[in-house]
């Protein structure tokens, strides 16, 4: 059955939108991402313009991880007090990415800024992420036991001042590059359409020494809130959210994200780890090889917005 998606001007099969909503919100709940970085490129393949791609992918990514939040916080999993903090630095990064958005749209460098923003940091995030799951299966295999660092080995920018305990976490560090990291994925959430989890959920696994899974549910969280946010920005400054697409994609999300929950708690956090790696590293492999292929129209015309 085909519908008709009026912001994105483009008729399209229901049932391959919903079928991209199951599929991703499993992964989003499985690995703690909004889904984003996986959707976007997907919409963009099926012809959905990026501008409109970006910002009706966040109502995707809202309700697949409000479905994986709640499922999070019946286990006790998500550590509150880290997220709220995170969100103090999240909430403005979404405010900065929409306004970059705007921006770049208006001088026509948007989708070159997306593609290219893609490559980049899904290959080298994807690599990092492979390249250490990697070395602790072998170690496991080996026999060997992990590198444990000693109480207090932090790195410098945990040792910065204003120190906060997260008890959930089991980490007590600086809340300067929480709110950092905070700003960067509400930034790049609205500016790239990404939940952001994809860097979250390593950053406070490598970076914060946060437990893999409670890293997962607390990602869920954060991206439920700077996507609702950035969801109601998008719609009122850029007026290029999909209501439609938006509500498709929420359906099969919140379905794929129950599923996807329960999947990834029963998977050993070096085995996630390493499925999530190779996710993103292969997405990102699959943009870079779409930006090399001559396209199928070489001319394109579009209306400039600032001309209105």
């Amino acid at each position: 059955m085909t519908i008709y998606l009026p912001i994105a001007e483009l008729p399209v099969n229901i049932f391959t939108l919903l079928a991209l909503g199951i599929a991703v919100g499993f992964i989003s709940g499985m690995f703690g991402v909004g889904g984003g970085f996986l959707m976007t490129p997907l919409l963009i393949f099926l012809g959905v313009p990026p501008a409109v791609a970006v910002a009706s992918v966040s109502t995707h990514m809202a309700a697949s991880s409000f479905s994986g939040t709640l499922t999070y916080l019946r286990r006790k999993l998500v550590d509150v007090r880290l997220g709220l903090v995170l969100l103090t630095g999240g909430l403005t990064g979404t405010l900065a990415g929409v306004v970059a958005f705007m921006l770049l749209r208006r001088h026509g460098q948007l989708d070159l800024v997306i593609a290219v923003t893609y490559i980049v940091m899904l290959g080298t995030i994807g690599t990092l992420m492979v390249a250490e799951s990697l070395r602790a299966l072998l170690r496991e295999w080996r026999g060997e036991k992990a590198n444990v660092r000693r109480p207090g080995a932090h790195p410098w920018f945990l040792r910065m001042p204003f120190k906060m305990r997260f008890r959930q976490s089991r980490i007590y560090v600086s809340v300067i590059p929480v709110v950092t990291i905070g700003f960067a994925i509400g930034f790049l959430g609205a500016l790239m359409g990404i939940g952001g989890g994809f860097i979250l959920v390593p950053a406070l696994i490598y970076l914060l020494r946060v437990p893999t899974l409670t890293s997962i549910a607390t990602a869920l969280m954060l991206t439920l809130v700077t996507m609702t946010a950035a969801i109601l920005m998008h719609a009122v400054l850029n007026q290029t959210v999909d209501a439609v697409l938006g509500l498709v994609l929420m359906v099969g999300g919140t379905i794929g994200a129950q599923f996807g929950t329960r999947a990834g708690q029963a998977l050993p956090a070096e085995k996630l780890r390493l499925l999530l790696g190779l996710l993103v590293l292969a997405v990102g492999l699959r943009v870079a090889v779409d930006q090399i292929l001559t396209p199928a129209d070489l001319y394109a015309v579009s209306i400039d917005e600032a001309a209105r």
